[in-house]
């Protein structure tokens, strides 16, 4: 089975790109985390799946993210949500299995409360709700908050790459999308989470608090002890794997 791709035209004039497997669905869908696109290890892994089992699957970037036309810098949980329900309308239409990893695992829950008529159950990696407000914010050097003071940006150091850009726009807005607070997050469909009991960017019990928020009763937590961040070893990939499996 082959992978077609192409690019999603949004009406500001920015263009997503995308890639998809035609198959059987539910369609599986990828949703990467920050900072990050369509060619990772565990995205290139979900669609080598899907080409061998003959299932439908989709991968994209976000605006200013890997192919996508836009900047980063400009880039808000609004936009990125408002990408994956287009991506979601225009190259996965039926229903969906959304396979969320880190910044992606918050944009997978907002799209399923966005639509939750579409999308069949979640297969979350580290995910990072409320992360810009609960995981980013409080650990803003001085120096950082003078910057965001002044100029609106602060260029954040990374163990991945180079700085990047924070700006307070991203913070301000990533604040009206939170979802973890007192009560129930309505989302009631099966989700499985694998989460790294290693990782410094999103703490275990962070991504637990999400898996007790949900209301849903079908969730199961996986603590990977040794697992970081990314989860990527060929370990990590096979549990990803299963789980999509078992919920698709």
């Amino acid at each position: 089975m082959n992978e077609i791709e192409g690019f999603l035209d949004r009406p500001d004039g920015a263009r997503l790109a995308w890639r998809k497997v035609e198959g059987a669905g539910p369609t599986v869908v990828w949703l990467g985390g920050f900072k990050s696109d369509m060619t990772g290890t565990k995205a290139e892994a979900l669609a080598d799946w899907a080409k061998a089992r003959g299932r439908a699957s989709v991968r994209f970037d976000y605006f200013g993210h890997g192919a996508s036309t836009g900047e980063f810098a400009e880039g808000t949980i609004t936009r990125w949500r408002a990408d994956t329900l287009a991506v979601l309308d225009a190259i996965a239409p039926g229903p969906v299995v959304l396979v969320g990893s880190s910044m992606g695992g918050w944009i997978a829950c907002l799209a399923t409360l966005a639509a939750p008529e579409r999308v069949t159950a979640m297969v979350l990696v580290a995910p990072a709700p409320d992360f810009t407000e609960k995981l980013m914010g409080p650990e803003i050097p001085p120096e950082g908050r003078a910057a965001l003071a002044a100029d609106g940006v602060w260029m954040r150091p990374s163990e991945y790459g180079e700085p990047y850009p924070i700006t307070q726009a991203l913070l301000d807005d990533g604040a009206r999308w939170s979802i973890l607070g007192d009560q129930p997050i309505p989302i009631e469909v099966p989700v499985r989470i694998l989460q790294g009991g290693e990782d410094p960017d999103v703490p275990w019990r962070h991504a637990l608090e999400l898996a007790h928020a949900l209301k849903s009763d079908d969730v199961v937590f996986t603590l990977v002890k040794d697992g970081d961040h990314r989860l990527s070893r060929p370990q990590d990939i096979a549990r990803l794997i299963a789980a999509v499996e078992e919920v698709a």
